[in-house]
Formats: C-alpha cells, structure tokens, sequence
C-alpha cells in the first residue's frame, strides 16, 4: 500500500481529495505552502493527521474560491478559510491571517505521505505552531497536539529549542 492510498483510506476518500486540491492550486498558479500538522511530517516521523493546514498568497484567494467552489464547501472564518467535500473527511483549513504569507516565499518541495507539496521552512512550521499553541482562545485538545507537535520538532532538531517563548520551553523541558 502506497502513503497516497494510506492516506485515501484514513480519509474515507470516494476520490484523492488532498491531489485533486494540490492540482486545482497548480494549474491556477497559486503560490502556497503548507504550515501545520503534514508540515511537521515532512520534518519528523508522521503521525496521521486529517487537516491539511497552509497558506496562500493572499491576492489569490477569490480565484481559489471561485474555482474550488465546484467541488468544495467552503465555509468563511476570521482567518481561515475551510474546505471540506462530501468525497472525503480531509479536511483543508487555508490561513487567511496576513502574518503566514512570509512563509510561501521560503517554502520548499518536499514530499509528504506520498504527496509532492511546498512546506514551509521547519523554522517557519515551528512559528506557525507556536502562534497556534499561543492562542488561548482554541480549545484545549488542538493547543496540547500543538505543543505535542513542537515537541517533535524540537525532539529531532534540538537546535530549535532557542527559538521558543520560556513559557513553552518549561512545558517540553
């Protein structure tokens, strides 16, 4: 079994949601990496995750929505955007806040659960979950895969340990 087919299955996919989104954002040209959980795979051993969290160049967003409409829900949020699809249980969260797009610039082609994306720096994905752990107002459970996340990060490159708040230093310590 491939990591594609892995991941089809985990997600209850009818269709490759995850490759029918990257191909709709490619053929568009649309500048984007990925910053959250699959980020933290392409860096350290996977843990499955179904949310595919990135960013896009912000003057791209309304030619993403009016073309990802046809095969998507996509329901509008402070600073994210969700598109979800009866096909599949992937679920795509698109960060809208203006603080991630430094991130498309540095993002690299890596390769995550058989899938070739762009992911953010590993500095950068470990900023985006320090911004995520850091907001009080999500709930408990996605703050602790968060920190958990950090952890792994900081687990297999220790040197990323002096880029953290003393606050989350003495929770992984």
């Amino acid at each position: 079994m491939t990591e594609k087919e892995f991941m089809n299955i985990l997600a209850n996919g009818e269709i490759d949601i995850l490759q029918e989104f990257l191909d709709l954002i490619n053929e568009l040209d649309i500048a984007y990496c990925v910053i959250g959980g699959l980020a933290v795979n392409a860096y350290v051993e996977p843990v499955v995750s179904l949310d595919l969290d990135l960013v896009v160049v912000a003057d791209a967003i309304d030619k993403l929505i009016k073309s990802a409409n046809k095969m998507f829900m996509i329901k509008e949020f402070p600073h994210s955007l969700n598109f979800t699809s009866s096909k599949s249980d992937l679920r795509i969260q698109i960060q809208t806040d203006l603080c991630y797009q430094p991130f498309i610039s540095r993002a690299t082609t890596r390769k995550v659960m058989g899938y070739e994306m762009k992911v953010a720096t590993i500095e950068d994905v470990l900023q985006g979950k320090i911004w995520a752990y850091s907001d009080e107002h999500r709930r408990q459970s996605k703050r602790q895969k968060d920190l958990a996340d950090i952890f792994r990060l900081v687990e297999e490159y220790p040197h990323l340990k002096d880029l953290l708040p003393e606050s989350i230093k003495i929770r992984i310590s």
